[in-house]
């Protein structure tokens, strides 16, 4: 087994991961949480602490499953650039050619205005606006404006009301969009949208075509939408933060079989081992010990920064307890442009993303890296646990 230090990493600098760790746990910030890190693809950090369900002391252990919430954009992203490899659309082609319940969609005029207040289209909604979430359709919010508040009253933070997405996504495109396509960046359904696309283009599931065409030939065997009775046991309770630490979740079952509604936006749950054939299949530019999923070009263009700009020039500073500062976004993933300008250290060109449940990873070509964290407490913005484990992570390379 290669040692930290053959790695490049100095061992007594990267214990102070798991001391941080620890210390979250002791001090009732968190119920558990598992961290590993990685360089040219050998585990050099791998730690677990606390409890994947605290009250019934069930410890953190190898094959928990955890809700990678919208950890699944990125798979989400990767079928569809399978499928574009294949000739089934081209980036820029308008979603109604395939999705015609967009191509009629009126703008909202914003705040100020109410929901029937609309503007035609100044161009159509693109696959790649999904992809960059740049296509006006955004999250719902019960304390945000008019179009959020009725999105989260219909029922699209999807507790329940709707069946599948082709339902889900049938009554989103009675809505408006919140800003004409391309005009900015705003982190919403796109992907959502995106994974119905995937089902219109292949007639399979969601799920189906995740599992065919990323998760077997990664071997990934405990990721899916749905978790069997025979592996319940291994789910990690959900937990919301709360002002004295945190609280079991109301939203303990919607991840339990059968699931029927298959969010491409942040419907999976996955494992520690399951999520690092993932992200080493990203560290090596598509390939993996079987073959390749992806093109390296069409890869390559995939962790490209698309925005002309990082995200805060493009209309939102800061995410979760993130900031979007000397941050791009390619497609289905973050993009690290600037260390200096994020205030935070890291590599030009890293990529990334997270979860609601305050999962988080990242890949490091510079540095031949990968780290992941898992853990399940709601919401992600509660502790800046992503930005305070980058630094743990980066202090520990020789």
């Amino acid at each position: 087994m290669t040692s930290a230090t053959d790695l490049g990493f100095d061992p007594d600098r990267l214990a102070r991961i798991a001391g941080w760790m620890q210390a979250h746990v002791d001090t009732g910030r968190l119920a558990g949480l598992a961290v590993q890190v990685t360089r040219g693809g050998e585990v050099g950090f791998s730690a677990r602490a606390g409890h994947a369900d605290a009250e019934a002391g069930h410890p953190v252990q190898p094959d928990t499953l955890w809700r990678i919430y919208s950890m699944t954009k990125p798979m989400t992203t990767l079928a569809a650039l399978m499928l574009y490899e294949e000739g089934a659309f081209q980036l820029d082609q308008p979603l109604a050619d395939f999705l015609p319940e967009f191509r009629d969609i009126r703008v909202w005029k914003g705040e100020g205005h109410a929901l029937d207040e609309t503007e035609p289209l100044q161009r159509p909604v693109t696959i790649h606006d999904l992809m960059t979430h740049q296509s006006g359709i955004v999250y719902g919010d019960s304390a945000g404006n008019a179009l959020e508040r009725a999105l989260t009253g219909a029922g699209f933070d999807f507790d329940g009301r709707f069946t599948t997405m082709a339902e889900a996504v049938e009554a989103l495109a009675r809505f408006p969009l919140a800003f004409q396509p391309g005009q900015r960046w705003f982190y919403g359904l796109s992907t959502d949208v995106l994974g119905r696309l995937v089902e219109v283009l292949t007639g399979q599931t969601l799920g189906e075509v995740l599992a065919a065409r990323i998760f077997a030939p990664l071997g990934m065997v405990d990721t899916g939408f749905a978790v069997p009775a025979d592996k319940a046991h291994r789910l990690a309770t959900l937990y919301d933060h709360m002002p004295e630490g945190f609280c079991r979740s109301a939203k303990q079952d919607r991840c339990l079989a059968p699931v029927t509604l298959e969010s491409g936006g942040g419907g999976l749950v996955s494992t520690m081992d399951d999520f690092q054939r993932f992200a080493t299949m990203l560290l090596r530019r598509g390939c993996h010990d079987g073959g390749r999923l992806l093109g390296r070009k069409t890869f390559d263009l995939m962790v490209t920064n698309h925005m002309g700009g990082d995200l805060a020039s493009r209309g939102q500073e800061q995410f979760s307890e993130t900031t979007f500062h000397g941050i791009g976004f390619g497609l289905g993933v973050s993009v690290m442009l600037d260390p200096a300008k994020a205030k935070i250290v890291g590599s030009p060109g890293e990529f990334a993303w997270g979860g609601m449940a305050s999962t988080a990873f990242w890949v490091d070509p510079v540095e031949d890296m990968t780290v992941i964290l898992m853990t399940q407490l709601v919401p992600s913005s509660a502790l800046t646990l992503r930005r305070q484990l980058r630094v743990l992570t980066y202090q520990a390379l020789l």
